[in-house]
């Protein structure tokens, strides 16, 4: 870290004397830059149809560079940015150049702050780049070397050398499987490790919670018995009972506690049988709820 900010800071101070190496940026200071800064060379294009060659999208990069008109077909585009290669710019007539630019007002040569911006930012990438390169280049060198190394190897020392790697892997994956412990059972959490005791205590893990309409299955924690009551595990006991999944029924684990339920929801709306594709309620990935007839049309039309 040192030493990148003695990057940033020798790099500030070489930009703001026009000393970066590979990059004048004395010009672009004074508010001009070179007739061409859209990174096509035109001294290797002799016509207009190899100049064609590289594009309409980067021909039109390059007129706007320049502050030239960008539009008409892609012969117009190339024949445009191809009247540059003889002719500068302060001598192309206005028409060439775009409404409002600065670069017809300004003879074709002045810069706009992005493209200052642009080329700092640029030059100061690649400033890092050597920096990194100068910091890192003794593992560069051993890189390469192994590289140069392997491919000199014959095929039975590639194996030889698999094999041992393999084995120091295995060594090392039951070095860490011996080391873990758990004398408090705990669950294990991402990386594979016993979560913390007091995280254990706070969702309240060590708290078994039973649904007989789920099969008996526990639930470990407040908040994963709450949760299961809109997973698919609860809906289908609930389908299977013949009895919508709604919010009525929440906190209802018994298999008889929820028909008793039901048949008083029946009794007290005088409906014998209920509607499944008004009532049964569906969940998606994202925890928002429907009742079936909405559910099974999103489904359709392919939205979740």
């Amino acid at each position: 870290m040192t030493g990148l900010w003695q990057v940033i800071a020798e790099f500030e101070e070489e930009w703001a004397d026009g000393k970066v190496q590979g990059w004048d940026n004395e010009g672009q200071e004074n508010g001009h830059v070179s007739a061409q800064p859209s990174g096509i060379d035109l001294d290797y294009y002799s016509t207009v149809e190899e100049l064609m060659e590289v594009g309409p999208e980067r021909l039109k990069e390059a007129l706007a560079a320049l502050g030239l008109k960008t539009g008409g077909t892609f012969q117009q585009r190339a024949e445009r940015l191809f009247l540059t290669k003889h002719t500068p710019l302060e001598q192309l007539d206005r028409k060439h150049f775009a409404k409002g630019s600065r670069g017809a007002e300004q003879n074709g040569f002045a810069a706009t702050p992005q493209q200052a911006e642009s080329s700092k930012a640029i030059a100061f990438t690649e400033a890092k780049i050597i920096k990194l390169c100068d910091l890192l280049h003794e593992t560069i060198v051993r890189t390469k070397e192994n590289v140069e190394k392997k491919q000199a190897l014959t095929y039975e020392e590639m194996e030889a050398e698999r094999e041992e790697e393999d084995i120091q892997a295995d060594s090392e994956s039951d070095d860490e499987e011996q080391q873990i412990y758990n004398p408090l059972k705990l669950p294990m959490g991402w990386d594979g490790k016993p979560i913390p005791y007091w995280l254990y205590k706070l969702h309240g893990l060590g708290q078994e919670f039973k649904c007989e309409i789920c099969g008996n299955h526990s639930y470990w924690g407040r908040r994963a018995y709450e949760r299961h009551f809109k997973e698919w595990r609860h809906q289908h006991g609930m389908r299977c009972l013949g009895i919508p999944n709604t919010k009525n029924f929440n906190e209802i684990t018994s298999i008889e506690e929820a028909k008793v339920l039901w048949e008083g929801i029946q009794e007290k709306q005088g409906v014998n049988k209920w509607r499944p594709e008004l009532e049964e309620e569906y969940e998606d990935k994202e925890g928002n709820i429907y009742n079936k007839k909405t559910y099974t049309d999103l489904q359709r039309q392919g939205l979740i």
